[in-house]
């Protein structure tokens, strides 16, 4: 089974899920039927071909790095409905790294619209509920400045998130997931790269903890865990990762400017280990450095070797 059909058969598995959330009520769904669960697809590991581009147009070099990859029709079909998460989780000026650049996050939407979907939602939960988040990283504006209709920047609604376990989760029991996540044609992923307290570093894999409903904390006694499983559920379709500025010290919310160094870059993939991987060559680390990538390596989300990992 190729990647590809792998990836539209866990789509159609996950509204399912969210569907029958949606039935359920406000009671919890910790255990999926097994019969549901029975059919889900087999995972197959990205492709660890990833695209780089470099210059100091940051909005462009999102553009260039997608199309190194195919295009961004290649990952948007037209009337599909698509969710973009950009990691928008601090009160930081964009200039400051601890959120994704607002002219990436820009630029990937104008990109699906393009492609002809027919809605867009950037969704994030930002850290310790701070809306002003939104506003002070520059994405929110950025997007609706594009004063399409088809658009909208979305902060996640409690009441939106699906209680899931699996056999497969090492960390905790279960988490939860948003379901217009779940529901959703694509997902595409828009990380930052920066130093993290607790992870070391966090780009594509810890993204994935923002769309995660509860209380946050609760995740960090086994966060390498907690990130892995997490994502062996959310499966982006597309991961374009921001480094064109990238903070070097006190992450992950840093606060000073010279915590922060340019490096004009975005990279875009499939395999979003692939993609960490390359980001702890940044900050002059190796992958196993980290544990949430040999985490997620060893559930299968892709490859942490670098030597395997090849670019366009």
């Amino acid at each position: 089974m190729g990647q590809d059909q792998v990836d539209q058969e866990r789509r159609e598995f996950l509204k399912q899920i969210a569907a029958l959330g949606l039935l359920a009520g406000t009671a919890p769904l910790w255990v999926l039927p097994k019969e549901l669960w029975a059919m889900a697809p087999k995972d197959a590991v990205p492709q660890p071909i990833l695209a780089k581009a470099e210059g100091t147009n940051w909005g462009q070099l999102a553009g260039d790095a997608v199309q190194k990859l195919g295009g961004m029709k290649k990952f948007v079909n037209p009337g599909e409905v698509v969710v973009v998460k950009p990691n928008m989780a601090w009160d930081r000026a964009p200039e400051l790294g601890a959120n994704s650049h607002p002219a990436v996050v820009r630029k990937v939407v104008e990109l699906c619209l393009e492609a002809g979907a027919k809605k867009v939602k950037v969704i994030e939960r930002p850290a310790l509920s701070s809306r002003n988040a939104f506003e002070y990283s520059g994405i929110k504006a950025a997007v609706e400045g594009i004063r399409d209709s088809r658009v909208t920047v979305e902060y996640t609604d409690d009441r939106r998130f699906i209680d899931l376990t699996l056999d497969r989760f090492k960390g905790f029991k279960g988490y939860s997931f948003y379901k217009d996540i779940m529901e959703a044609d694509r997902f595409i992923n828009i990380p930052v790269v920066k130093t993290h307290s607790r992870t070391g570093v966090t780009a594509c894999l810890k993204n994935m903890i923002g769309p995660t409903g509860g209380f946050r904390p609760n995740l960090h006694p086994k966060i390498d865990d907690a990130i892995a499983d997490l994502n062996l559920v959310y499966r982006p379709d597309l991961h374009v990762v921001d480094a064109t500025r990238i903070m070097v010290k006190n992450g992950p919310t840093g606060g000073r400017e010279d915590d922060v160094v340019v490096k004009n870059l975005v990279f875009a993939g499939t395999d979003p280990v692939a993609l960490d991987a390359i980001g702890t060559t940044l900050f002059g680390l190796k992958p196993a450095d980290i544990g949430h990538i040999v985490k997620a390596h060893q559930a299968g989300r892709g490859e942490m070797d670098l030597a395997k990992i090849k670019f366009l």
